[in-house]
């Protein structure tokens, strides 16, 4: 049998100690000893004896001879949950789920677990039993099959819980949270780097080994990233972040990293009494209703994966006061904020240096996506002039340093959906390779080869593009 022994174990050059020390006394690194479970395999096993003679348990396979392995799923009974997650949780898989306290992490998995048709392990070192069972009755979980299939385990020693899954066999062991996982083996307290990191790695070798998906949930630091290693990250096959402003209604879903499916999928859910609920049409989530047109606002048509949602962008421009003019953005980055500023003032005579400049996605949307250059310089155009955008209008392209304005995918995609939410016109950029223009979106398409040409577009202060650009009268 293999002995697991405590050390101190340097990140920086893998030197191991016997006690913790500030420094590395090899490498001369700071802060850099963690406590680590070694294990020393014991003298003469069979598995040290093949390993020295260099013999492996498998032989290589060619790759074209590797059958493709369907890979079962178990549905959680939320569509938006097992959109994200690639069509379910995979048998065998390890999932951290993370986000801002009070953002819904618990309740979300709680609903998860009672939609699972088998049974299911919630082991809770944060709340007792009594206080799990609180939350499933507020959301309706305790009477039918749910109260009976999951099952609550108040414990955080991580061995407890393996020994009790192994005993129930369960579909889907819960962990909440990782940060509250300890490991007798070290000594050092729940929430450490080590304990994180060793608690994993069993919760791993449990999965694998018994083919049971694991779900784990992660804290959050102060910006946002998840806490503990980082090795806990490429430890998961999934990282799944809980999005949204914690007094605001709606809540998203993303997929940071997924070995089973794609990343670039989202899902909205409404926060309201009795949990999350699924948004029946998340397109129009995140507009804002408004009795007439208002200045700085335009409507962009994002892509997130496979679903367009439309979003309103909102800016705010006010002459600056002494000192330097404010550069502030929410659900944008601020690097490229800055930039549409300066692109605004040398390429289209929209002059923005002595004023204070904000812009807001509503709804909570946090969205990278360059095709969201056009719209925010529309509205900081909008909110300068004091003049709205024509109504109905949809503005998407990204914008160059030269003022030119370039192309987005899936344009085609986003226009139907403007289309099926009323709106009546478009502008997109003009695109050299496109050929014939849009055709059948049921919208008005108006291409604009700069930022110049669009700002008047949109603006309505002239009502074509210039050159030979087609506007096309479809429906």
């Amino acid at each position: 049998m293999a002995r697991a022994t405590s050390r101190f174990v340097c990140q920086t050059c893998g030197e191991a100690f016997l006690r913790w020390e500030g420094q590395c006394r090899v490498c001369g690194a700071w802060n850099s000893l963690v406590e680590t479970v070694v294990r020393e395999p014991a003298k003469g096993s069979a598995r040290t004896l093949t390993a020295a003679r260099g013999i492996g348990d498998s032989a290589p396979v060619a790759l074209a001879t590797i059958s493709e392995a369907d890979v079962p799923r178990l549905p959680t009974g939320i569509g938006e949950l097992d959109r994200v997650l690639g069509g379910g949780i995979v048998p065998g898989s390890l999932i951290l789920v993370g986000g801002e306290p009070g953002i819904g992490k618990s309740t979300l998995l709680l609903q998860a677990a009672a939609g699972i048709a088998q049974p299911v392990l919630y082991a809770t070192g944060e709340e007792s039993a009594a206080q799990v069972r609180l939350r499933a009755g507020r959301l309706g979980l305790l009477d039918g099959g749910p109260g009976e299939r999951v099952h609550v385990l108040a414990e955080h020693d991580i061995g407890r819980i393996v020994e009790v899954a192994r005993s129930m066999q369960p579909a889907i062991v819960i962990v909440d949270s990782i940060q509250t996982a300890t490991v007798d083996e070290l000594d050092g307290a729940a929430g450490s780097v080590g304990q994180v990191r060793e608690s994993t790695v069993r919760l791993m070798d449990y999965a694998k080994g018994e083919g049971t998906a694991v779900v784990l949930v992660g804290h959050v630091t102060k910006d946002g990233a998840i806490a503990g290693p980082k090795t806990l990250e490429h430890l998961v096959d999934a990282v799944i972040a809980l999005e949204g402003e914690r007094y605001a209604a709606l809540r998203l879903v993303r997929a940071a990293k997924n070995r089973f499916g794609s990343t670039e999928e989202v899902g909205v859910f409404e926060m309201a009494g009795s949990g999350l609920v699924e948004v029946s049409d998340p397109a129009r989530a995140f507009l804002a209703d408004h009795a007439e047109p208002a200045p700085g606002s335009v409507v962009a048509p994002t892509l997130e994966g496979s679903r367009p949602l439309l979003v309103e962008v909102q800016a705010l421009v006010a002459p600056a006061g002494y000192g330097t003019p404010a550069r502030k953005a929410s659900g944008v980055d601020p690097n490229r904020l800055g930039l549409l500023v300066a692109v605004l003032g040398r390429r289209a005579g929209v002059g923005l240096g002595s004023h204070d400049v904000y812009a807001n996605l509503a709804g909570g949307l946090i969205v990278g996506e360059p095709g969201l250059d056009l719209p925010i310089a529309l509205a900081l155009a909008s909110s300068l002039r004091d003049r709205p955008v024509v109504p109905g209008t949809v503005v998407i392209g990204e914008v160059g340093l030269l003022g030119e304005l370039r192309g987005v995918s899936g344009l085609e995609r986003r226009l139907r959906e403007a289309a099926r939410l009323g709106f009546e016109q478009a502008v997109v950029p003009r695109a050299r390779d496109r050929g014939a223009p849009l055709a059948g979106l049921g919208l008005r398409v108006l291409e604009a080869a700069t930022l110049r040409d669009a700002i008047e577009i949109g603006l309505g202060t002239r009502p074509e593009p210039r050159g030979d650009a087609v506007a096309a009268m479809l429906g």
